[in-house]
């Protein structure tokens, strides 16, 4: 007999599973589907080898590394501010959601291949990895597809260690990395996982909430003037982690937008040991859905839930709220160990852009919800660009 599925929506739920007993729950139901797309990366894998590769991992993430990126955000936003501006200039509409794609995987491969991505794309004739903005479905067939990839990354990776030159980019440091007791390098299919796992992570949460929030700053006049504000305050683009850090508003634009629209909208969990959730037996082996989606919604934590509002992450309302009743990147050990990149990337894109230009909402047919591994719009938002004086 099928046992219980249990969704959780409480914050106190949330530090239960995630924080305060997550050692006693494994990743659970559609991880299968995940590890078909993504191998047994950092997203999948579990135990022991888990905790190896996330130390091994982790400083590809650290202030200087993503400092180091900021150079591939600045690159890809200019080069979409070029096509936007060219746009307004001739009155022409943008597909968002595409233009979106294109920009976060455009950020994702530059940081992961660095200069090499050019040698790649001259080579095949055009981008092999554009077939993630070109297909939409993440179905089997796109999960070989994605897959038949691994060899033109692998041989990238020959490449490199046979020539022995430097290179500044996350490959070479997941190349060099060294698990720190044997020190031994990553096993190449363990590298290659994780290469899988940066591509696809790094690119469609972030352009999922990218596409959310223009959206929202479309229809919300007043955020979006004190948006542009702040970022005129700056007296010239922004161009370091420094900048980013000088544009508290945007972020809290962000931050709001990651509440309402979740990428990550619904997170699994599977026990291994009996629990108690609230009062609720947990059996062994248990599926528990905790969905952010829900969590950030909870009238009991949030006013006016369903209100966009980035006031709510000042830094006086912050400090008032409970730290379980937000997780657009989850929670615990198991949280997104990309959040901070991905936090930098949107606040650089969101200046850089709107530096220059406002977007205008073209209402074709009503805004639908996509809930699939991601929070997405069921269909591409079309904009119309205009100049900023």
């Amino acid at each position: 007999m099928q046992g219980h599925i249990y969704v959780l929506s409480h914050p106190d739920h949330v530090r239960r599973v995630f924080v305060d007993n997550h050692q006693n729950y494994t990743k659970g139901i559609g991880i299968e589907r995940v590890g078909i797309l993504l191998g047994n990366g950092i997203m999948v894998s579990e135990g022991e080898l888990w905790r190896r590769q996330r130390k091994m991992i982790q400083p590809l993430f650290h202030r200087d590394m993503i400092a180091r990126m900021v150079e591939h955000i600045r690159g890809a936003n200019l080069q979409l501010l070029e096509k936007w501006m060219a746009c307004a200039e001739k009155n022409e509409e943008i597909n968002l959601t595409q233009d979106m794609s294109e920009v976060t995987l455009n950020i994702v491969l530059r940081a992961i291949f660095g200069d090499e991505l050019e040698t790649i794309v001259s080579t095949h004739g055009s981008n092999p990895f554009a077939l993630l903005t070109e297909e939409t479905e993440r179905n089997l067939t796109f999960a070989y597809k994605f897959r038949a990839l691994s060899k033109l990354i692998m041989d990238c990776v020959s490449r490199r260690r046979a020539q022995n030159q430097e290179h500044c980019d996350l490959l070479a440091m997941l190349i060099d990395a060294r698990e720190r007791k044997s020190g031994e390098p990553m096993p190449d299919k363990q590298l290659l996982d994780e290469v899988m796992t940066l591509i696809v992570a790094g690119h469609e949460t972030t352009a999922s909430a990218l596409n959310w929030m223009w959206y929202l700053l479309a229809q919300h006049p007043a955020v979006e003037q004190r948006l542009h504000q702040e970022i005129d305050s700056l007296p010239a683009p922004p161009a370091t982690i420094e900048d980013a850090a000088r544009l508290p508003y945007a972020r809290q634009v962000i931050e709001e937008t990651l509440r309402l629209y979740p990428p990550g909208w619904l997170l699994t969990r599977r026990s291994i040991d009996a629990d108690d959730i609230g009062g609720y037996p947990i059996a062994p082996k248990t599926d528990v859905f905790i969905s952010p989606y829900l969590v950030h919604r909870h009238p009991g934590f949030w006013a006016d839930p369903e209100r966009f509002d980035p006031k709510r992450f000042d830094a006086a309302h912050s400090a008032q709220r409970n730290r379980f009743c937000y997780l657009p990147f989850a929670l615990g050990p198991r949280a997104c160990i990309g959040e901070h990149f991905a936090m930098i990337e949107m606040i650089l894109h969101t200046a850089l852009l709107a530096r220059r230009i406002r977007l205008r909402y073209l209402s074709r047919q009503p805004v639908e919800l996509e809930c699939q591994v991601n929070l997405r719009t069921k269909h591409s938002l079309y904009m119309m660009p205009e100049k900023r004086q």
